[in-house]
């Protein structure tokens, strides 16, 4: 045996270190004992092990190693019996100091005279890496083996070792490998159904509406499907003239003839269908012929540099035709908007005849006392139009509580003089008084007093709107047709800045349009009080166009310096006016200014907004909003309950109520206070 052999050495060593009589004589045999009987076979075992040495008994070491009572306690029996006390408690101090010793301590500190056997540094770390069953296992094992012999193992118990803990690590990377194998395909499925989610919610906000129709408002609309041949034939024509072009383009002329030949037949079958159904009944038989022919020019010049050039070049071209179309429909709507239709100047024009021939006695109107009455409420409306006019006083009549008194002051043109005057005469309105007045004959009203009709006696204003070089177009004219429109120029427009001077004995007055309707009894405006202020009005500044800096030009100094471009505008149409503070504060005074500024447009453009808002600018009362409903001749989406519960209603804008292109939904609440069953009416083909 190994201690057997070196036995006799050690003592021969120790011998003759003691004959030396000298200290280090006595130490040297000393550690070599230690070494050879204590450190090797403890370093032996614990190599076997796969786990530490330890000089003395641990409890930690007791709970996680079921060992054997005497191989803990022979490395501490060999020590005692060799060295003394003070020697174990040095090595004890020692093993403190530096830690637990560990088959690592000495491989990192191992001389190199001294190297730890290969078997055991395979066997040891073999140990590391297998489960606690293996360990336990192995340790069983060595633990029956060191019973019987006390000895280390042979080859073949090695190799069975080794077999077992290479068969263990197979096991667990196995395992591990399956683990990781599923980790995988779970997250991918999570990654999968995440995408999908996404997909999903994506969708949902797509907007699934019905596109490219060529009629929005046409109610085949219902269906997806209505018009999907007609978009297909208009498809092909356009592919037929591209592949016309690059045939032209390559000589090929044959199929360019039969590419002509085909668009022109295809454009026949279309003609004006908007739906599937208006087609011709050889539809399909074009659309079939059409396709085989542009799969043969696909083939013989489809060229897809040529084909994207072509195409981008015909959205152009139809995005300025849009434009000009965009261009003429405002022309027209304008022109629409200032013209009267033939059945309304088919009235006047009766009315007026009719007028002239009746007796001087019999063009009064009774209760003339009651017009410069300060007691009652007075209504100020100007206006050429006797349909509207008659709207405006009967809705206000038939929704008064007290109608004797109400006195209405109408003032028109000498054009519609007579005609307003025959209406009113033959259908007067009821216990109300009213009086009608020609503008012509306020001979005060003059251009030394007025400035629009000093501006409009001027060569540049002339020549701005009556200059007889217009546009030959309807799309180049249409810019400045709105700020042409007569109504602009006329004085019954711009008389509303001279109430005081029409109507110097009253101390209230209310002002209405001529496209307005009364819903509700009206007195109570007079109760509003204004807290000094002269003008009583709905504000509009709910959005941002309604704002002063739409309506005037903030790059002018005189503006910017005088006024807010956030402020909010407020709307003309029903305007409570205190006659007294506007005498007081010289409103008709400060119009002028403004309007003298004004002569060169660089103020602002067009109306009687523009200017009442710098004239009114911080003498405005802010009215209740239900006073008076905005938009009736312009916006298709005001909500029926604020029109039905509006006090007056406002046809602003260019559709109104007595044109064609009044919008349907919004013309019963004016065409309610119309006899149609009027003599006049019905000889002039008025109809609802």
């Amino acid at each position: 045996m190994a201690n057997s052999k070196r036995l006799p050495y050690s003592t021969a060593v120790g011998g003759g270190g003691r004959r030396g009589g000298s200290v280090s004589g006595v130490v040297a045999p000393l550690v070599v004992l230690v070494f050879l009987f204590v450190l090797a076979p403890s370093i032996f075992l614990v190599a076997r092990n796969g786990g530490h040495v330890h000089v003395a008994s641990d409890p930690k070491d007791r709970e996680g190693n079921q060992e054997t009572d005497w191989q803990k306690q022979l490395p501490t029996n060999n020590l005692k019996s060799i060295l003394s006390k003070e020697m174990i408690d040095a090595l004890a101090a020692s093993q403190r100091e530096a830690g637990s010793l560990s088959v690592d301590f000495f491989r990192n500190r191992a001389s190199p005279s001294w190297k730890t056997d290969d078997l055991v540094n395979g066997l040891s770390n073999a140990s590391l890496d297998v489960d606690d069953k293996v360990k336990s296992e192995n340790s069983s094992a060595e633990h029956d083996l060191s019973l019987t012999d006390k000895a280390p193992k042979d080859d073949t118990d090695e190799h069975q070792v080794n077999t077992a803990a290479k068969n263990a690590r197979r096991k667990l990377r196995e395992k591990r490998r399956e683990k990781r194998a599923m980790d995988l395909v779970r997250k991918d499925d999570e990654a999968r159904v995440k995408l999908e989610n996404a997909a999903i919610e994506r969708s949902k906000a797509v907007d699934s509406a019905v596109l490219g129709k060529y009629s929005i408002w046409r109610k085949e609309n219902e269906n997806e499907n209505s018009d999907s041949t007609v978009r297909l034939m208009r498809d092909q024509i356009i592919m037929a003239r591209v592949y016309s072009v690059l045939a032209k383009s390559k000589n090929k002329n044959d199929l360019y003839q039969e590419l002509q030949n085909r668009i022109k037949e295809s454009q026949r079958a279309v003609g004006e269908a908007t739906t599937d159904s208006d087609l011709h009944h050889s539809a399909p038989e074009k659309i079939r012929v059409m396709g085989q022919l542009l799969s043969k020019a696909r083939e013989d010049v489809y060229d897809c540099k040529a084909v994207t050039q072509r195409l981008r070049a015909m959205l152009q071209s139809a995005d300025e035709q849009v434009r000009s179309l965009k261009k003429q429909s405002t022309f027209l709507s304008q022109l629409a908007a200032k013209t009267i239709p033939n059945s309304i100047h088919c009235l006047s024009m009766r009315l007026t005849i009719d007028y002239y021939l009746l007796p001087l006695e019999k063009r009064k109107f009774p209760r003339s006392e009651n017009l410069e009455n300060p007691e009652l409420y007075h209504y100020a409306l100007f206006s050429d139009n006797v349909l509207a006019a008659s709207v405006v006083v009967n809705s206000t009549i038939m929704n008064a509580k007290e109608p004797e008194k109400h006195v209405f002051h109408l003032v028109t043109d000498k054009l519609n003089f007579g005609a307003m005057n025959m209406w009113f005469l033959l259908n007067p309105p009821g216990k109300a008084t009213i009086h009608v007045e020609n503008v012509d004959e306020f001979k005060w009203l003059n251009s030394s007093y007025c400035p629009v009709l000093r501006q409009l006696e001027s060569a540049a204003m002339k020549e701005y709107y009556f200059k007889a070089d217009r546009p030959t177009t309807l799309s180049a004219g249409s810019s400045n047709l709105k700020y042409r429109n007569p109504k602009y120029l006329s004085m019954l427009n711009h008389l509303r800045f001279y109430l005081p001077q029409v109507y110097p004995k009253l101390d209230k007055i209310l002002f209405l349009d001529d496209d307005i309707v009364v819903q509700k009894d009206l007195i109570g405006l007079w109760d509003v009080d204004l807290n000094g202020k002269v003008n009583g009005a709905v504000e509009t500044c709910g959005e941002s166009f309604h704002r002063f800096d739409k309506y005037l030009n903030f790059s002018n100094p005189h503006i910017a310096r005088n006024f807010d471009p956030n402020a909010c505008g407020w709307a003309y149409g029903m305007n409570i006016f205190d006659l007294k503070e506007w005498k007081k504060k010289d409103i008709t005074g400060i119009y002028h200014r403004w309007q003298n500024m004004n002569e060169d447009r660089v103020l602002w453009k067009l109306g009687t907004l523009p200017p009442g808002l710098l004239t009114f600018y911080k003498l405005t009362h802010p009215l209740d909003k239900s006073w008076h409903v905005l938009g009736l001749g312009y916006n298709p989406s005001i909500d029926r309950s604020e029109i039905d519960n509006a006090a007056v209603v406002h046809y602003n804008g260019n559709m109104k109520p007595w044109l064609e292109l009044a919008m349907t939904k919004y013309r019963p609440y004016w065409t309610r206070y119309i006899k149609y069953d009027h003599p006049y009416i019905r000889g002039c083909n008025l109809a609802e």
